[in-house]
């Protein structure tokens, strides 16, 4: 995996951030995005290479501008001799979502197509770039991060569980056809995991003490919940995994 390039989308903090320290830590140059926090990119950056002697590059991107792929891609090319590895992981929230993050009768359609266009189409650009750069090495992995909110009722949820079931078939088309280059394409779906994009919510509170009621192990999930099986499903461990969405939810979507 050493000398290997990882690129992720929203890696500043929460689950993007652990899945960078994962991959950084087994050696595997990092190229991530950010949306506004030039300071903490550059920190994290300096961070990364002096700990674990990777090469670590910020980009800036506006995730409701998903043809600012095309690029960023061009800026990694410059920075880096390939591309191995994408995760779609950045997500919106706040004013972007009003509308979105509602319940049935509140919903509006600038709220829900934000959400689409950060989940589902910044996906299908991102993978694309990155499919372009895997084919010219002989392969790769690609994963988009899912929510079990499209499996177990969530209030004001149903916009973003939409476009993450939407994400979750897109993922699977993506399988079929890029199999022949040898790309695999998986989801990772995650019960409610503790960050600050799930604090920002307006009903955080109800949504840790339901979640914490429903897991078998009475906790709540942790960013670093999801980075291993990322790792993992980039792993030649995993070489046979492909279209498939794998959930990591302490047991909440039984119980």
């Amino acid at each position: 995996m050493k000398n290997k390039t990882l690129v992720i989308s929203g890696a500043t903090r929460g689950i993007g951030k652990a899945i960078l320290y994962k991959f950084a830590e087994n050696g595997i140059n990092v190229a991530f995005t950010y949306n506004s926090n030039e300071d903490i990119a550059n920190e994290i950056i300096k961070d990364v290479e002096s700990k674990f002697n990777i090469k670590a590059k910020a980009y800036k991107l506006n995730i409701l501008e998903p043809n600012e792929y095309k690029d960023i891609f061009k800026e990694i090319d410059k920075d880096f001799d390939r591309v191995d590895f994408f995760i779609s992981n950045a997500i919106i929230s706040g004013r972007s979502v009003v509308g979105g993050f509602a319940p049935f009768m509140r919903l509006k359609p600038k709220g829900l197509n934000n959400i689409y266009t950060a989940t589902v189409l910044a996906f299908v650009v991102g993978a694309q770039e990155a499919t372009k750069r895997m084919q010219k090495i002989g392969g790769g992995s690609i994963i988009t991060l899912s929510s079990t909110g499209n499996l177990v009722y969530t209030p004001n949820y149903s916009g973003h569980a939409n476009s993450k079931a939407s994400v979750e078939t897109m993922m699977k088309y993506a399988a079929a056809e890029l199999g022949e280059f040898n790309i695999r394409v998986n989801a990772v779906s995650g019960g409610p995991i503790d960050t600050d994009a799930l604090k920002a919510f307006p009903n955080y509170e109800e949504v840790k003490s339901e979640v914490e009621k429903r897991s078998a192990l009475n906790r709540m999930g942790e960013p670093n919940d999801l980075s291993g099986i990322c790792y993992f499903l980039c792993t030649e461990e995993a070489s046979w995994m492909t279209g498939q969405t794998i959930i990591v939810d302490g047991g909440t979507s039984f119980k």
